[in-house]
């Protein structure tokens, strides 16, 4: 049996995490409470409703017998209550599907705490770029990822600008910027609970891109004043005829030849007009919501800088982002007209399709090209309200600081995995140049999950949110990993190849940082086991002593001790490793974990213990060799 310890080593850890869970669980009761009492009061209003209904029928009938006064205010009264109670029941059902989708909201917060990746729901699953340094080997998007642990924006905008934090490190003064609205939007769960629900609206799959690029090119239809004013002298003509022959006015239908015209019209420029109006009435949906969250963003007050910058771009040129965009989905409520049995004679009467995109290209030539700045700022905010989030979530983790001092070092204080519920947390240093951190331990022991708790650390950093750790001091850092390589079947690539692949990127990667003067964190996990032992242990060697001499910083695992025993690998590399304990009961062999880093080189294996623990025929194989 295998006895895996994962009660955490940081007190802050058991102290604060149920302090959030504690919160959690009074806002799901609260919210279920409200949810159920409308329910309640809705199921009590339907038989009101019915009562009333069948009431006012009996009440007509009875009226339209007695031909009485007094039975038809009747029956207008409780036609009335009727009307009444319809509308009501349906605010009933607003406030109880509000409050249930607020329960959901906090509910996923108990699930995101808990790390119950398969209750926690993953929207709108990211697309991982198969040449990215570190985002596979680190779990940053997908199933049971930090994408998945973030995973609060509901927009196509928040989730994209959320990836591109994740996939791109941001600049020390951006990550500072960033840090101070985090820190800001973590009090404000009630916001970040309207931010969301109000999201939810939107369909996280639908690219608003087509709307903005509609926004930001130049209408066709305001190019040609002759044709607008035509479509409109012809719509007054049209319809102007028709109602003076139809009064009598004149004699003549005259109004048939403006019918013929403008059918010549639609046919001949009718169509491009259509065109554009269905490309943005494809988006018409999301128009309402949108709007709803910039009023939802410029109705806050805000005391840090970013921000406030956010608010002001939502109000540039003194118009408001909310305003506008209702102004785009009345507009759009005009061309739903396409949609009636009787659009095309009014079409035919009036030019409508020419005058609702002429309407549309007044919006986007005075308002079009502040669209993408808007999205662009909602797609932030959701961005940094997921790292708020996060931090809300973990009370005890911290935000790290970053340092421009040389050398370059990476120096925390109870470090442990983000996406594990109970990390085990451990005191890392990484650098300066000149060295590497060479982990070492026996399988299963925690040497991947450290290499993958610095890394992901450092994601976070330099996303601007907050760390694993009770304290975190970086450098900027450009990052690169070698740890889960893959064969391909399809591509013709063997293990070690496209093990050799990885670590030429990784080199590349510290080439470029060279060059830039910039500093490289690479950590390599368990390299080159795709090849014999005498030539894994010399070509590690070499690639080792040429990283550490390109001048990055780096961690290194194995549990390859000969490693450490060249003279030219010991006098660069910092020893620690991690270790477990064996133990025989009654039950079998027992091996133990505790996933507590030391110093030195690990001093034991488990290999063949790890195969009489799964059953293996160990003592058999013994005598068979």
């Amino acid at each position: 049996m295998i006895d895996i310890d994962t009660v955490p080593t940081a007190k802050q850890q058991d102290a604060s995490a149920p302090t959030t869970q504690a919160l959690y669980d009074e806002r799901c009761n609260q919210y279920a409470r409200s949810r159920d009492s409308y329910h309640a009061r809705w199921e009590r209003t339907a038989n009101l409703r019915l009562a009333l209904f069948f009431g006012a029928l009996l009440v007509c009938g009875i009226a339209v017998w007695q031909r009485h006064l007094l039975w038809y205010g009747l029956a207008a009264l409780l036609t009335a209550g009727f009307i009444a109670a319809i509308a009501y029941h349906r605010h009933l059902r607003g406030r109880e599907a509000y409050y249930a989708a607020l329960w959901v909201l906090n509910d996923e917060g108990r699930q995101r705490i808990g790390r119950r990746w398969s209750t926690l729901p993953l929207r709108q699953p990211l697309q991982l770029p198969s040449d990215h340094l570190y985002a596979a080997d680190l779990d940053l998007l997908g199933h049971a990822s930090l994408q998945h642990l973030l995973n609060t924006p509901r927009t196509h905008p928040g989730l994209q600008t959320l990836q591109d934090w994740l996939l791109a490190s941001a600049t020390p003064a951006v990550i500072m910027e960033r840090q101070a609205a985090a820190q800001e939007l973590t009090k404000q769960i009630d916001f970040r609970d309207a931010l969301a629900l109000v999201g939810q609206a939107l369909d996280p799959r639908n690219d608003p891109e087509p709307l903005l690029h509609w926004a930001e090119v130049q209408g066709w239809l305001r190019m040609q004043p002759t044709l607008v004013w035509l479509t409109r002298l012809l719509a007054v003509l049209t319809l102007g005829t028709l109602a003076a022959w139809s009064l009598g006015w004149i004699a003549y239908p005259l109004w048939i030849a403006g019918i013929v015209i403008n059918l010549g019209l639609i046919l001949t420029t009718g169509s491009r007009a259509d065109e554009v109006i269905d490309r943005v009435s494809a988006r018409q949906g999301a128009l309402q919501a949108y709007a709803e969250l910039f009023r939802l963003l410029g109705d806050q007050q805000w005391h840090a800088p970013l921000l406030q910058q956010f608010h002001a771009q939502l109000e540039a040129n003194g118009q408001r982002a909310d305003r506008q965009m209702a102004r785009l989905g009345r507009i759009m409520a005009f061309a739903d007209l396409r949609f009636s049995m009787f659009y095309f004679p009014i079409k035919l009467l009036t030019l409508w399709n020419f005058h609702v995109l002429y309407a549309l290209e007044g919006w986007q030539q005075s308002t079009g090209g502040q669209a993408r700045t808007w999205l662009q700022t909602l797609g932030e905010t959701e961005a940094l309200s997921a790292l708020a989030t996060l931090a809300f979530d973990n009370p005890s983790w911290s935000y790290p600081t970053i340092t421009l001092n040389q050398p370059a070092k990476l120096m925390s204080g109870a470090l442990g995995h983000p996406l594990l519920a109970e990390p085990v947390m451990n005191n890392v240093a990484v650098g300066p140049p000149g060295s590497f951190l060479l982990v070492t331990g026996s399988n299963m022991s925690g040497k991947s999950t450290l290499l993958r708790a610095i890394g992901v650390n450092v994601v976070l950093a330099q996303a601007g949110g907050p760390v694993c750790a009770a304290e975190l001091q970086l450098p900027p850092v450009a990052l690169a990993t070698s740890m889960r390589v893959q064969d391909s079947l399809e591509q013709g690539v063997s293990y070690f190849m496209a093990e050799l692949k990885r670590l030429k990127a990784v080199v590349d990667a510290a080439q470029a940082a060279q060059a830039e003067r910039q500093t490289l964190l690479f950590l390599l996990d368990e390299i080159l086991h795709g090849t014999n032992t005498a030539e894994r242990q010399i070509a590690a060697r070499q690639i080792i002593r040429y990283l550490v001499d390109l001048g990055p910083i780096g961690a290194v695992s194995t549990h390859d001790l000969t490693l450490a025993e060249d003279s030219s690998i010991a006098t660069l590399a910092q020893l620690v490793h991690f270790t477990e304990t064996f133990t025989r009961g009654p039950e079998g062999p027992t091996m133990h974990f505790d996933y507590h880093l030391r110093d030195g080189l690990a001093t034991s294996t488990n290999a063949l213990k790890l195969m009489e623990i799964v059953g293996l025929p160990v003592d058999e194989m013994k005598s068979a060799v």
